[in-house]
């Protein structure tokens, strides 16, 4: 009778992990020279419309992108009890969705002031999208890990799809990251190699590897 033999592979990621937090910190630096030095800073409450929707890019990048592989390396390349680390998870994961909302609502204020169409774009549509479904996400999350009644079979035979999901929106978080640089340089038409577009595409880079790596890092996780 043949004996069925299953071998768990065990591989540590803190090194891509240190560079996934390397790059990013270079991220928001990034972030913050460009608005706050080209583009005259942030404020929600301001008369200036420009400053109304700086608030946009820095929230949503904080939030949606910054935490959000903030919580996902939390709970995957951290050593911890797993209620801490599902707890770690999860607010970071709220925090996000947060500050996501009031990035949003800098660009719908910013739009009625401007009297601009809302959701002409792609950046817009995949945007408002990814935001939609990473709510989704974590409300299916909180009803499915953190409160008790669901069974464990139950969460064994979704975790594979939260997993995948998860990954998956948070590569769509990035792809909205891109766009939105892409399309925010193009409408401001700065000049080849000037200086501010040179900033806005080593921002889009480094938002890049800190995906990539933040994804690498949760994939070669050590599974306890």
């Amino acid at each position: 009778m043949d004996t069925m033999v299953t071998y768990r592979y065990y591989r540590q990621a803190s090194r891509i992990t240190i560079f996934a937090h390397i790059f990013g910190v270079i991220a928001m630096i990034l972030m913050l020279v460009w608005l706050l030095h080209y583009r005259e800073g942030v404020d929600l409450d301001s008369y200036d419309p420009d400053k109304i929707f700086n608030v946009h890019p820095l929230l949503m990048f904080l939030g949606v992108i910054f935490l959000s592989g903030e919580a996902l390396m939390a709970y995957k390349t951290v050593r911890g009890e797993r209620q801490v680390q599902k707890s770690v998870h999860f607010l970071l994961h709220l925090a996000a969705i947060i500050l996501g909302i009031v990035g949003l609502h800098a660009t719908f204020k910013y739009h009625d002031r401007r009297n601009l169409r809302d959701m002409y774009s792609f950046h817009s549509w995949i945007g408002i999208g990814t935001f939609c479904l990473y709510i989704l996400q974590w409300i299916i999350g909180l009803c499915m890990y953190m409160l008790p009644y669901t069974r464990i079979e139950t969460r064994s035979v979704n975790l594979p799809w939260h997993i995948s999901g998860g990954r998956a929106i948070f590569y769509m978080t990035i792809v909205a990251a891109l766009t939105g640089l892409m399309q925010k340089s193009t409408l401001m038409q700065l000049p080849f190699l000037y200086g501010e577009s040179l900033l806005i595409n080593f921002l889009a880079i480094f938002i890049l590897l800190f995906g990539v790596t933040v994804d690498i890092s949760v994939v070669l996780a050590r599974y306890a």
